[in-house]
């Protein structure tokens, strides 16, 4: 079954989550209204949402409920992604401008607290004080995971530990916490609840490694930014960090080229390619593929039903998307 095929099936109930976004994002002041709006209009598969819904399918599934629980971790996603902008100073998302770009810094920084304020108040819905645990302990360590990368940008010298750490922190423990607080709010047992979280990680672990592939072979369409931006925001991913493991002369293009990168910034589609004529792109599939594989050996310890399904093809599509 195809992707659009599963949301299909949902399809109705994401439009109502759909719906409580855009209720949550009303506030007093236009301008945060206004923000946040855009931010919301800008798209995004939801993915978050629908594991939360899908998971929520192994235990006793009410829409009425789970969308005060999938509502906020859409939220948690795109207040991180407002201040992700501003740390990268990124222009452009999905092809379209940034918060950042459109007002400024401040206001975007505001438009990501105030969302994230958001995403807690919707989830006072639930009186079960392991979600609130969850939830805040996901923005903790995503918080973490975007200082280490401040701390990490033009570091030659961090290793694979380190990365990998680091986008679990950032991309996947909220994917990893949408499957498992999907399984709670719907009252599924302990033991399925942990089994969707262990899935939910190795997806989200493959979905960011796939990423930094991308960032590395997709195009300026497909990405809807120049290739490359993560090298030209400092940030040490892991094509990069395979490549300059094995390759001293890569390293040392890229120690010149984070010297002065405005300087240097016509220099990225060499380095690009340096990379790209290395094993560095199939080692990182590679190590995609591993957590991918994990995510289906997990589904396996799931009762057969329909939703098992989905979540294999979702997984799917996330990990092997086109480079």
């Amino acid at each position: 079954m195809k992707l659009a095929e599963i949301y299909m099936q949902f399809q109705a109930d994401i439009e109502m989550i759909e719906n409580e976004l855009e209720e949550n994002v009303q506030a007093e002041h236009d301008v945060l209204t206004d923000a946040s709006i855009q931010l919301l209009k800008a798209g995004g598969k939801r993915i978050r949402p629908v594991f939360v819904l899908l998971a929520a399918r192994f235990g006793s599934y009410d829409i009425e409920s789970l969308k005060h629980i999938a509502a906020p971790l859409e939220l948690i996603h795109m207040g991180s992604l407002v201040h992700d902008d501003v740390i990268d100073d990124a222009d452009l998302r999905r092809g379209k401008k940034t918060i950042k770009s459109q007002w400024d810094n401040r206001v975007a920084m505001y438009t990501g607290d105030f969302i994230f304020g958001k995403a807690l108040e919707t989830s006072t819905y639930f009186d079960n004080p392991k979600i609130h645990q969850i939830l805040s302990n996901a923005m903790m360590e995503m918080c973490l995971g975007e200082i280490e990368q401040i701390r990490d940008q033009y570091n030659l010298n961090q290793n694979f530990r380190v990365y990998l750490r680091r986008i679990k922190r950032k991309t996947a423990l909220l994917i990893a916490v949408s499957c498992q607080l999907g399984a709670i709010a719907a009252k599924a047992n302990t033991y399925i609840q942990n089994q969707l979280y262990q899935f939910g990680y190795y997806v989200g672990m493959s979905f960011q490694i796939t990423d930094d592939i991308l960032d590395f072979v997709g195009t300026e369409k497909q990405l809807g930014k120049p290739a490359g931006g993560d090298l030209l925001q400092g940030n040490v991913t892991l094509p990069a960090l395979y490549a300059m493991h094995h390759h001293t002369d890569i390293r040392r293009k890229i120690d010149l080229f984070f010297q002065d990168i405005e300087e240097n910034a016509d220099q990225i589609n060499d380095i690009l390619a340096m990379i790209k004529n290395t094993d560095a792109i199939s080692y990182s599939i590679k190590i995609s593929d591993q957590y991918l594989q994990k995510a289906y050996e997990t589904l396996e310890t799931l009762p057969n039903q329909k939703e098992k399904r989905y979540l294999y093809e979702i997984a799917s599509y996330i990990g092997k998307r086109k480079f």
